[in-house]
């Protein structure tokens, strides 16, 4: 397996050479937003636990697996050590306690939720990581919020998801701002690639002895669904999602980088329409402008100074 290509723009590269950066924040939103369709699907034949400790432990293997056959392990044990706490933040924990909320929350509303987390990152990188906060972030961060507290207190209104999975994906929410902070303080060095094996096999690991605790194997439903829902999870969710979401933290910072999570909702939608008939409303279509001129505010880049 050939090492990661970098996205990175470099200045020392002419100008007419291709930049992969948009291409890779648009492939990074389309995998995240579907995940939760794919985890709606798995949470409904196999219980979440179960669902998450055998996807994480399968990608966690792959990835260093794939590194122990080139021989090319290029990550500090301080490093390692670093990514095994993020994979519990990240993985372990973030979609943990997401995947239980799917199980009486929408796949649609799942992703909606979780797409806050530009707000609170935000905040904290400002606080914490010296992240400038200008009003026209603080404007777009604002427009994003209002944007996606319209369509939850619509579906709250109308009682089409529980309280008890919103709280379960609130929980789920601060998990993956925690993460992304600690990812930016911490800075670990060496191959993202390397990293992210890292990250899984340690919540594989941690969630394995909750998962066989709690969870019962006998509720497994092995249907196609499922096995497609989990190759998915996988392949596109745990090995190439993640790799591209912290690759976005390098290039992009803690804030930039967040903001797309604001195009979850829309795409996280679509998807549960168009894959499991879920209902939309055309008042959720609405709350979809204010987040997009957001996203469009927080990523601007500013006009260089005369």
């Amino acid at each position: 397996m050939s090492r990661p290509v970098s996205f990175a723009p470099s200045m020392s590269v002419p100008s007419s050479r291709f930049n992969a950066l948009p291409f890779a924040i648009g492939l990074f939103c389309l995998l995240w937003s579907y995940a939760f369709v794919a985890g709606k699907i798995g949470v409904t034949h196999c219980p979440p636990l179960i669902l998450l400790t055998a996807r994480f432990s399968l990608a966690g293997i792959l990835i260093l697996g794939a590194t122990m056959v080139r021989g090319d392990w290029s990550l500090s044990w301080r490093d390692a050590a670093i990514f095994a706490v993020l994979g519990i933040a990240n993985n372990a924990l973030y979609l943990g306690l997401g995947y239980t909320g799917l199980q009486s929350v929408s796949a649609g509303l799942g992703g909606l939720i979780v797409s806050a987390n530009p707000v609170f990152t935000a905040a904290l990188a400002a606080l914490l990581l010296g992240e400038g906060m200008t009003w026209r972030k603080a404007g777009g961060l604002s427009l994003g919020i209002i944007g996606v507290t319209l369509i939850v207190w619509h579906r709250l209104a109308v009682g089409t998801d529980s309280l008890h999975g919103i709280l379960f994906t609130l929980a789920s929410l601060a998990s993956i701002v925690a993460g992304t902070i600690l990812f930016k303080l911490l800075a670990p060095k060496g191959s993202l690639w390397i990293g992210n094996g890292v990250q899984n096999l340690a919540a594989g690991i941690v969630l394995t002895p909750i998962a066989f605790t709690f969870a019962d194997v006998h509720a497994i439903d092995f249907t196609p669904s499922l096995v497609g829902a989990f190759a998915f999870l996988v392949l596109g969710g745990s090995i190439l999602a993640y790799w591209l979401w912290f690759h976005l933290l390098k290039v992009c910072g803690a804030t930039a980088a967040s903001a797309y999570h604001f195009l979850m909702p829309p795409l996280g939608m679509l998807f549960a329409y168009v894959v499991l008939g879920e209902h939309v409303e055309a008042r959720d279509l609405l709350g979809i402008i204010p987040v997009a001129l957001g996203i469009y505010l927080v990523t601007r880049p500013a006009k260089p100074v005369a």
